[in-house]
């Protein structure tokens, strides 16, 4: 029994290779539609038909793309770290030798991922009110996630 359940964390391999094929999705479609928003922009001309605050939403809607991408790499990495090997050859930042230290990774994209997403409701806005609501909700959850790693670096 001692020896299966050893051999169970294996299973983990399930996961870190869907989230790594989610990463390599995410990063080729978001690679898709940079070339798609590029292509578009040289052919209709200096001017694009979006104008510069569509374009602008544009780009940022693909790196809201390449964010979750990485949020998938990260999750991969840091599993595959946690229970299978933690000899990778990664630069230190990228390190996860605990389930708290990728907890903390994540969290950290996840602030910049809000961030992107609030920014493009911005671009898009037209005077609603809402927006604020939304704002507030968006600094709710970066609050408590900062409190969150905060309580788990004081244990530490």
């Amino acid at each position: 029994m001692k020896r299966l359940f050893a051999s169970s964390r294996y299973l983990v391999i399930i996961g870190v290779i869907g989230a790594f094929a989610a990463a390599i999705s995410l990063f080729i479609y978001g690679g898709a539609l940079t070339i798609q928003e590029i292509m578009q922009v040289v052919q209709s001309g200096a001017v694009s038909s979006k104008g510069g605050k569509g374009l602008m939403l544009a780009f940022i809607e693909i790196a809201d793309i390449f964010l979750l991408g990485t949020v998938m790499y990260i999750i991969s990495l840091g599993l595959y770290e946690l229970f299978i090997d933690d000899t990778i050859n990664l630069p230190e930042w990228l390190a996860i030798h605990t389930l708290d230290d990728l907890k903390h990774k994540l969290v950290g994209v996840i602030v910049v991922v809000m961030g992107v997403v609030f920014l493009g409701h911005v671009i898009k806005w037209h005077g609603e009110q809402e927006i604020a609501y939304y704002g507030a909700a968006i600094a709710f959850v970066v609050a408590a996630l900062t409190y969150f790693t905060s309580q788990k670096k004081a244990k530490h």
